[in-house]
């Protein structure tokens, strides 16, 4: 099935918490964990923690309202700023960011994060960091030449996309344009951390199913190249899980350096 048979994230919008709780949640029938939890907080851990990564200013422009990715990231960048495409993501964030009744509950992999800094027994501080760090939840549009209109950000030291490439693209022409996009928001010799579901046509969230453009790891690569990213790190991690909910076959993570 092609684009025009499912529905467009960017246009049509996803529940925000159903999402959170097929993908992301702690509960004993949530396949995903290896995939959408550990690796991507693994990884992001890594690229941090070992100097890879270095600056004050980040912009994340991922899929829906998780957090756990950005546990790492506050511990070494002071001003993050959130960039979403609907308004139930913005209020999903804000509930959790003031911690709010009804707010989602991160507290699985707060645990994780601080088992990854080696400081599980301090688990609450990684949100209440995280909490801190976060300056701006924002609305974005990549239909804009300022995607964050009418709110013009400084360059980023970094840029963290999760999911969202595939998801807002329906083609390839139209995926580089997005890529292009995205790193006009570094600064020159600031880094694009991106995770990508690789091979995959469909996502559901509820009844709903969703496009995902199709890419794999030669794509991605290539993508990178040509609009000028040098590839600093690349790792991939083959599905394991079985689900009918996507039909991803690995994750991604690549690390990009913008030219001087």
């Amino acid at each position: 099935m092609d684009s025009t048979t499912h529905k467009l994230y960017h246009v049509h919008g996803m529940d925000s918490r159903d999402y959170l709780d097929l993908y992301f949640s702690n509960k004993e029938d949530m396949v995903f964990a290896e995939d959408t939890l550990k690796f991507p907080m693994a990884m992001i851990h890594y690229q941090f923690s070992t100097g890879r990564a270095e600056g004050t200013f980040l912009i994340d422009i991922s899929l829906g309202s998780f957090i756990h990715h950005l546990y790492s990231a506050s511990k070494f960048f002071k001003k993050i700023v959130l960039l979403k495409f609907q308004e139930k993501c913005i209020m999903e964030l804000n509930r959790w960011l003031h911690d709010r009744t009804g707010a989602y509950d991160w507290s699985h992999t707060s645990s994780a994060a601080a088992e990854l800094e080696g400081t599980s027994h301090v688990k609450q501080e990684k949100e209440m960091r995280l909490r801190s760090s976060i300056k701006q939840i924002l609305k974005c549009d990549f239909e804009h030449e300022n995607i964050s209109s009418p709110v013009l950000l400084p360059l980023a030291d970094c840029v963290i996309s999760v999911w969202i490439l595939e998801m807002i693209s329906k083609n390839e022409d139209e995926y580089m344009k997005n890529l292009e996009k995205t790193i006009k928001l570094l600064k020159p010799g600031g880094q694009l951390l991106l995770i990508a579901a690789l091979d995959t046509t469909y996502l559901f969230v509820g009844a709903e199913r969703f496009h995902c453009f199709k890419c794999n790891e030669e794509f991605v690569k290539n993508a990178f190249g040509k609009v000028g990213l040098v590839i600093d790190y690349c790792a991939v991690k083959r599905r394991r899980n079985v689900s009918d909910l996507t039909d991803y076959k690995a994750v991604l993570f690549i690390v990009g350096r913008k030219g001087e």
